[in-house]
């Protein structure tokens, strides 16, 4: 699904998601193994791919806390190896 450390949280303690317990999320957060600049990778090239989004507005919905909130550096990591 190439989610955020934030969305993934946010996926886990929904009440319209899998409702753990905010302590479960965060353990399962800290421990799982992921590469948050790649899944901001692939999330951007999705957007791109299938919204044809311009890179400020793939940037912009990555890094919305509305959106994927993927943080600054891993956004940035996105946009920069994102294929024209």
């Amino acid at each position: 699904m190439h989610m955020s450390k934030s969305g993934l949280y946010d996926q886990l303690t929904s009440e319209y998601g899998d409702q753990f317990s905010t302590e479960a999320a965060q353990y399962a957060v800290d421990n799982v193994e992921a590469d948050w600049k790649e899944n901001a990778l692939r999330k951007a090239e999705d957007y791109a791919e299938t919204m044809h989004m311009s890179k400020a507005g793939v940037y912009d919905q990555l890094t919305s806390e509305y959106g994927e909130q993927f943080i600054q550096e891993e956004a940035d990591y996105a946009i920069d190896n994102l294929e024209k």
